[in-house]
């Protein structure tokens, strides 16, 4: 089975009216991300219906997203459904938190972020929850929070910033890291590539952050890019020195399926 660690439905349903259609036509399961109460209710909508009909399934993920400060975006009343979602076991994820600090509007609100991210890991743990992390260029704060992230159920990397050094690192402090990867391997990012081919095969993701990281030539990504990124995460790996030369894609879509389920304990959440 097809599996996107991290995806936006109610945008990508806004740019591209089909997604869904084509979401069940493939077979994807999804961990999908909403920031406000409209978004997570359209992704749980979608769950509910795939419920229904039997198709592959939506898990409902929500947080403020750490670029929200910076955008001046209201994210009271989202701090509120976080608690009363989690609470009501409807989620399962928090996520995308972290940090961004790409630029200097975002590195402003640095001091806010830390907040939002406290109380982010604060209810993960509090609920058992994994979390989705976003960290742009902000590595040095996922290392300052290794020691809680170690006691998260899961911590998922949204499209892995971080060097091969980074990751393996954050295994060795016991933090159970999964490692999603995207675009970026397909658009000539070296760091990502590398990570991807020797990362631990039981550690990967794959991921379109759909619509938010098409690839070349696209206007927007989207669940039909999903076996093209798992192509080249094989091509990757098969030229790594110590990895099987015989690996082929649908081995590794295996492979990552099984890595889905146990980062979002999808087992679980169907008892």
């Amino acid at each position: 089975m097809l599996t996107d660690a991290h995806c936006h439905p109610f945008d990508l349903a806004r740019v591209f009216p089909e997604a869904e259609a084509q979401r069940r036509r493939l077979g994807v399961c999804c961990a999908a991300s909403a920031t406000d109460t409209e978004e997570c209710a359209f992704n749980e909508e979608l769950a509910r219906k795939a419920d229904v009909d039997g198709a592959a399934g939506i898990l409902p993920c929500f947080a403020v997203h750490p670029q929200m400060p910076a955008a001046k975006t209201s994210y009271e009343n989202s701090l509120e459904a976080l608690e009363s979602l989690a609470g009501q076991g409807r989620l399962a994820a928090i996520g995308e938190t972290g940090f961004d600090l790409f630029n200097a509007a975002f590195r402003e609100t640095e001091a806010v972020q830390d907040r939002l991210f406290a109380v982010h890991l604060e209810t993960a743990l509090r609920h058992g929850l994994p979390v989705v992390i976003h960290a742009r260029r902000a590595m040095r704060k996922i290392f300052g929070a290794a020691r809680l992230l170690s006691k998260c159920k899961a911590v998922i990397f949204h499209s892995w910033p971080g060097t091969t050094g980074e990751g393996e690192a954050l295994l060795r402090r016991g933090v159970n890291a999964y490692f999603s990867f995207g675009a970026a391997i397909l658009l000539n990012h070296r760091q990502a590539m590398r990570c991807c081919a020797v990362f631990p095969a039981d550690r990967l993701l794959v991921e379109t952050d759909a619509p938010f990281q098409p690839l070349r030539g696209q206007g927007f990504s989207q669940w039909a890019d999903l076996p093209r990124i798992i192509e080249a995460a094989t091509a990757l790996r098969r030229e790594a020195a110590d990895t099987d030369q015989t690996l082929n894609p649908k081995e590794l879509e295996t492979q990552i399926e099984e890595n889905f389920n146990a980062a979002f304990d999808t087992a679980a959440l169907h008892k």
